[in-house]
């Protein structure tokens, strides 16, 4: 599987999980020749979604009745509901604000990474001038590359909070829910980042009520104006974020392929769920609870829980 197949699936993967948590009946993930798709249903609708990956990168289709209330929600909850208001929200790039995106939500193996990073209106023309963008339309190969970049544009400016598997199943056993994680992880980026450098703004990708990132913000963060955006990536710093926490989550894999003298897959799939019934038949229970994510369904499957 070559690198946009397999940024097309960790997609689908991450939108199965979340419309799972949204209350709608997702099917099992199928694979077609250029695309990725499931069907998702709600009462009697149902709308296909097709993530496609091809030579111009991946691209997210919604396959239904546009008419339908369910086709509408997705599309809100996907796309953002600028794309259907008459007057969309337009809400221009600050000149001094703070990113911040995360990587490893979606997927079993490996810790959950969150960045944020520092920019200023000298910054954002030099990592646009080097191609800045979401992470997932990249390679690995390009990913540590640029990551490199963005770190010698911004210096000092950003921060990486890491979470390793033993610590983020203890954090989800305390908040119980991913969400909540995911904000406390996003406001002690931006409280290190705060620390140092201060910015008026800052823009996170749009996972959950607000107030996820507001409540956990602390003494540095408490005046700061937080933008929630759906496909926040397209704001410069989101996307230096998205880049510099995919190469830390990379570089875990890469460290365990070579410890382990075994391939370990991303994402939560059948290969994953291989992977792992290996590693406990080898290692045992306690050693591979250090390098999941428990509270996946793969674990029931397993029968690690």
């Amino acid at each position: 599987m070559n690198s946009l197949e397999q940024s097309a699936k960790s997609i689908i993967e991450n939108y199965s999980d979340f419309l799972s948590e949204k209350g709608f009946t997702v099917s099992e993930i199928s694979k077609n020749q250029y695309s990725f798709e499931i069907n998702v249903f709600k009462a009697k609708e149902r709308i296909k979604i097709h993530v496609y990956f091809g030579r111009k990168g991946n691209k997210v289709v919604l396959q239904g009745n546009k008419d339908s209330a369910i086709y509408f929600n997705l599309n809100e909850l996907i796309n953002g509901k600028s794309l259907f208001s008459e007057t969309p929200d337009r809400m221009n790039e600050p000149k001094i604000y703070i990113g911040t995106d995360e990587s490893g939500k979606g997927d079993y193996f490996g810790p959950l990474v969150v960045a944020g990073v520092f920019v200023d209106s000298n910054t954002l023309i030099e990592l646009k001038r080097i191609g800045v963008k979401d992470s997932k339309e990249l390679s690995d190969v390009s990913i540590a590359k640029v990551s490199s970049e963005i770190k010698k544009i911004v210096k000092n400016k950003y921060d990486l909070v890491v979470i390793s598997p033993e610590k983020y199943n203890e954090l989800y056993d305390k908040f119980n829910n991913l969400n909540k994680l995911l904000g406390w992880a996003h406001a002690k980026v931006l409280e290190n980042v705060l620390f140092e450098h201060k910015a008026p703004e800052a823009i996170s990708d749009k996972f959950g009520d607000e107030n996820y990132i507001i409540n956990s913000l602390q003494s540095h963060g408490q005046k700061i104006i937080l933008h929630q955006k759906v496909r926040a990536e397209k704001f410069t710093a989101v996307a230096a974020a998205s880049i510099l926490a995919r190469n830390k989550f990379n570089e875990w894999f890469e460290k365990k392929n070579i410890e382990l003298k075994m391939k370990i897959p991303k994402g939560a799939s059948l290969q994953v769920e291989k992977t792992a019934s290996d590693i406990k038949r080898i290692y045992g229970d306690e050693f591979l609870i250090k390098l999941i994510k428990l509270h996946f369904k793969t674990s029931k499957k397993i029968k690690l829980i």
